[in-house]
């Protein structure tokens, strides 16, 4: 079995950072969504330290699964889809790309504009991107906040149309972004042995 992504679906490890990079938006998205709502206290100073250090691990993944798409390379497009539909979906993962490195780095210079330390799972310290300005503070918090909904937008429309090639289309848009299903499309490709006719001698000779 190979790691590296194959002509026609991507391999375990693309599989692997592509998950990985689904449930951390998910979990940063509840996360950055009920935080602000609670009262002020140790836990909210928690919550917050974890969603900014998940927010830099989804920098690394991301970073990660870039440099390994550029060394691995990329499924050729499903046959039969349309120009127009291969132009969307390469438009919208290269959004995706810059939005997913966007949203923590407007994140990390946020907090470093506002004056806030940032420490990395309590592990060690992370250095400012900036000195303390209350004017880029504000426009980096905006930019976080806005490139979140633009984020979310392009995810639901992103899985709105797996979802539909899978239902609608049936190829393998979908199915080729999940594990174990290489073994199954092989074996449902392999010719079948014709059953013996009722005349032919070794049915004539069976006992």
């Amino acid at each position: 079995m190979t790691l590296k992504n194959t002509a026609d679906r991507w391999g375990p490890v693309s599989q692997s950072l592509h998950w990985l990079i689904v449930l951390l938006i998910t979990a940063l998205a509840i996360i950055g969504l009920t935080m602000t709502d609670m009262s002020n206290g140790p836990s909210k100073i928690k919550i917050y330290a974890l969603h900014k250090s998940l927010g830099l691990t989804l920098l690394v993944l991301v970073a990660l699964r870039l440099a390994w798409r550029a060394y691995a390379g990329a499924p050729k497009p499903v046959a039969g889809t349309p120009h127009w539909q291969e132009r969307v979906a390469s438009l919208t993962h290269w959004a995706l790309y810059a939005l997913m490195f966007a949203l923590p780095l407007s994140g990390w210079l946020f907090n470093s504009t506002a004056g806030y330390p940032l420490q990395y799972f309590g592990l060690f310290n992370l250095p400012k991107l900036a000195a303390r300005n209350e004017e880029l503070a504000q426009l980096s918090r905006n930019l976080h906040e806005y490139g979140f909904w633009l984020l979310l937008a392009l995810v639901l429309a992103h899985a709105a149309a797996a979802f539909y090639h899978h239902l609608f289309q049936n190829d393998a848009t979908l199915t080729r972004m999940l594990p174990g299903r290489r073994r199954l499309a092989s074996a449902a490709a392999e010719p079948q042995p014709a059953p013996s006719s009722p005349a032919s001698p070794e049915n004539r000779n069976a006992p």
